[in-house]
């Protein structure tokens, strides 16, 4: 289904449509503060399968982000975070960051693999910060790309709903998403790193 929502003023039956339906293993497609993306329950492992499948990627090896609303979700999934990373998440989060964090023993078992580092974000959109929020856990996040060689990323849901409809639950209409993904820090090794520049500027 195609669910519209309202993306200052998010209503709450329709996030609560939203919430059952990731409760009972649904995948659905959202938007961010970047760009629409797929995703699920962290801890539904069926609908993990589904998104792997859906992208034509394997579990073991995806690159899912995990979308949290707010810093206290981290500690669940990271090894403690060094005093500069954390003044630094904590000065641009909520926003478009992606920061690639160390993982802890969580997170290989969710994905049954050897993950050694996950990437967190806590996008600045009121709709999944509100729908996280409810569900009480962490979504997995994973990026929806366009076939056009010109543009990257699909930035109109209706488009997006017709590629998709028979492959997710739902697809929430929020508007025009983004097609600047988020920016990239690597905060696993001594140094902060910049992987890849987007719409966050630090």
């Amino acid at each position: 289904m195609l669910l519209r929502i309202h993306p200052e003023n998010p209503g709450q039956r329709n996030i609560n449509t939203v919430v059952e339906c990731l409760k009972d293993g649904g995948v659905v497609i959202f938007p961010t503060d970047t760009i629409y993306a797929m995703g699920c329950d962290i801890y539904k492992t069926r609908a993990l399968d589904r998104v792997a499948q859906i992208k034509g990627i394997r579990k073991e090896k995806a690159n899912f982000s995990f979308l949290c609303h707010d810093l206290s979700q981290l500690s669940d999934f990271t090894k403690p975070i060094g005093n500069e990373v954390f003044k630094l998440m904590k000065r641009t989060l909520p926003g478009p960051f992606t920061y690639i964090l160390n993982a802890n023993n969580n997170v290989p078992r969710l994905f049954q693999s050897k993950k050694k580092t996950v990437g967190i974000r806590i996008p600045e959109n009121k709709i999944i910060t509100e729908i996280i929020r409810q569900l009480g856990n962490p979504l997995t996040s994973s990026s929806i790309h366009d076939e056009d060689e010109i543009i990257e990323y699909t930035t109109d849901p209706e488009l997006i709903y017709e590629k998709f409809e028979n492959l997710v639950d739902i697809v929430i209409d929020g508007g025009y998403g983004d097609n600047e993904p988020s920016t990239i820090i690597d905060c696993t090794g001594d140094e902060i790193i910049v992987v890849r520049e987007g719409k966050g500027k630090l």
